[in-house]
């Protein structure tokens, strides 16, 4: 399967469907990126008798997740708070939201530190999470409900 040429005859398809399904111009261009890297990376696995299709189906399968995914992280309740740590610019700022974080992780296990990062900073989901940790989705989503849970007494007190 020849990615390049596919890319040049299908890639203005490709960006179609994902703005149409991103409404995000650079979103949409991270994303025909990605459906052809993933063809790249899968290449010897795929079939190259309907091309059109495959890319049609591959750019909308990895919208809706993104769109999806997105739609998750936006629905936790201490999004508003790690925002306003995340872009603290002033040095007094940065001192209250590390005596924060550290108040927050201190009360928790290392590994529920790292499920932190990996689904907060890194972008993971609970599926990537679950298998880097070690542990079910059930898990990893009980342990960071527990870090929102604490995270919501901090906020309250």
């Amino acid at each position: 399967m020849d990615v390049d040429t596919l890319y040049r005859r299908y890639g203005p398809m490709v960006m179609r469907r994902c703005r149409q399904l991103l409404r995000d111009e650079d979103q949409a261009l991270d994303a025909t990126q990605d459906v052809f890297v993933r063809l790249l990376t899968r290449r010897d696995r795929l079939r190259d008798d309907a091309p059109s299709s495959l890319l049609y189906r591959m750019a909308t399968n990895l919208c809706l997740n993104r769109i999806r995914d997105t739609r998750r992280r936006k629905t936790t309740a201490d999004s508003t708070l790690l925002e306003q740590i995340a872009c603290l610019e002033d040095a007094e700022g940065r001192i209250e939201a590390r005596t924060v974080l550290a108040k927050l992780f201190g009360q928790q296990r290392e590994s529920t530190r790292t499920m932190a990062v990996l689904y907060y900073v890194d972008g993971m989901t609970l599926e990537e999470v679950a298998r880097e940790v070690g542990l079910s989705v059930s898990g990893v989503r009980k342990r960071l409900l527990g870090l929102r849970a604490s995270l919501q007494e901090m906020e309250k007190a």
